[in-house]
């Protein structure tokens, strides 16, 4: 049976819709993030040169805050307000069709925070791989260093965490907020679209975990990212629940902010690099032993929760649609 979402959208429609959302997120949260950018520079300074004046100020420690205002807002725009449109005009005002219910456990968090670990696991090997493939191109190792260097410009400036009170409002700035708007947008909206409408879960997974690494703007990490994306989108599909999905997503990025305030107030020059030890290949190939055998444990403890989502669904669907399951049947 052709897909149609709870307001009678194609695929093809309600893909069309999200990503017109998406659009305007786009230039919302780039006016918004000039907007702030606008209020730091100087009078005086010529047009021609006001984007490196506003790059520089935003960079500068005493403009922590507009950064990180900046920072949460653009998210804020970019991926939830498009996500939660989407879902409102598509399927109607039940958060229920972005993944959130009460159908979840604590053994379903855990594992899903050994999987992020593991994966990262399994990260570390493919980003040197990918930066010794891309040595050998010049041109592309410039491009993909100098996006790299900007990364780090940006987490240096957002980093600067010398007090336990800056800890606290980076946890959500950089570690809850970025896991709730990119698992509501990646995993809520986009993969949950793509499963139903192209129904491969696999395909789907695939192709919201590499627009997932797109997003992030970085060559050498982009395999990385991919894979995370990846793990993510195969953990929503086996619980169908987007809060194991969050909260497996913010420990990941919780992890990151704390070691950023220990080195920041270590006597040590603060080093990003720190952040992601380099481990060897053969390390990578028992991370993917290990995350098997959790993905295999996690349907274990999902099976009940994720029968009730699935009953739930047919219930809602037939409450919409009440010839929407006989349809279905007799199609297949």
């Amino acid at each position: 049976m052709q897909y149609k979402s709870i307001k009678g959208f194609s695929g093809a429609g309600a893909a069309g819709m999200l990503f017109v959302f998406l659009g305007m997120g786009f230039i919302l949260a780039g006016a918004v993030q000039l907007l702030i950018g606008m209020q730091l520079i100087p009078e005086g300074v010529p047009m021609d040169k006001m984007g490196d004046v506003m790059l520089k100020a935003l960079m500068d420690p005493k403009n922590i805050g507009a950064a990180r205002l900046s920072q949460v807002l653009g998210t804020f725009l970019l991926m939830f307000i498009p996500a939660v449109l989407y879902s409102l005009v598509v399927n109607g005002k039940n958060n229920f069709w972005l993944g959130f219910n009460s159908y979840f456990n604590p053994k379903q968090i855990l594992i899903g925070f050994f999987l992020i670990l593991f994966a990262n696991m399994l990260a570390s090997p493919l980003a040197d791989l990918t930066k010794s493939v891309v040595a050998h191109f010049p041109s592309i190792n410039i491009f993909a260093q100098q996006l790299e260097d900007t990364y780090n410009e940006q987490v240096l400036a957002l980093s600067n965490l010398k007090s336990w009170g800056e800890f606290i409002v980076a946890i959500f700035i950089m570690a809850f907020f970025p896991a709730l708007f990119e698992e509501l947008f990646f995993r809520g909206a986009m993969q949950n679209l793509l499963e139903k409408w192209w129904k491969s879960p696999l395909i789907a997974i695939i192709f919201t975990s590499l627009v997932f690494s797109l997003i992030h703007f970085s060559v050498y990490l982009f395999l990385s990212r991919a894979i995370l994306g990846f793990v993510l989108g195969f953990m929503y599909y086996k619980t169908k629940n987007i809060w194991v999905n969050i909260v497996a997503h913010f420990l990941n990025n919780a992890i990151a902010v704390t070691q950023l305030f220990y080195l920041s107030n270590s006597s040590e020059k603060l080093n990003i690099d720190k952040l992601d030890p380099k481990l060897p290949w053969w390390l990578g190939l028992i991370a993917i032993v290990i995350l098997y055998y959790l993905f295999k444990l996690l349907e274990r403890y999902s099976e009940i929760n994720k029968a009730k989502i699935m009953a739930k669904e047919e219930l809602l669907l037939a409450q919409e649609d009440p010839f929407h399951s006989f349809a279905q049947n007799k199609n297949n």
